[in-house]
C-alpha cells in the first residue's frame, strides 16, 4: 500500500471517529436526562447503555488503529 493511500485511509478514520464520539456523547446525555426524569424505562435505559458500550469499543478500535501501541 503506497502511502497516499494509506494516509487517505487514517484520514477516513478519523472522520468516522469523531462521527462515533459525536453519537457517543449524544446518548451520555440522551442517558442522563431520562434518569434524571425518573420516568425513565429501564429497558430503553440498559438498551441505550448497551449501545453506547459498543460504541465506546469501536472508537477504542478505530483509535488503536490510528494509534498503534508501540512496544519499546
Amino acid at each position: 500500500m503506497n502511502t497516499s493511500s494509506k494516509m487517505e485511509q487514517v484520514e477516513v478514520l478519523r472522520v468516522e471517529l469523531q462521527v462515533l464520539k459525536g453519537e457517543h456523547r449524544d446518548l451520555d446525555h440522551a442517558i442522563h436526562a431520562l434518569e434524571v426524569a425518573g420516568t425513565a424505562d429501564m429497558l430503553l435505559l440498559r438498551r441505550l447503555k448497551k449501545k453506547k458500550l459498543a460504541l465506546k469499543d469501536r472508537i477504542s478500535q478505530i483509535e488503536d488503529r490510528i494509534l498503534p501501541d508501540i512496544i519499546a
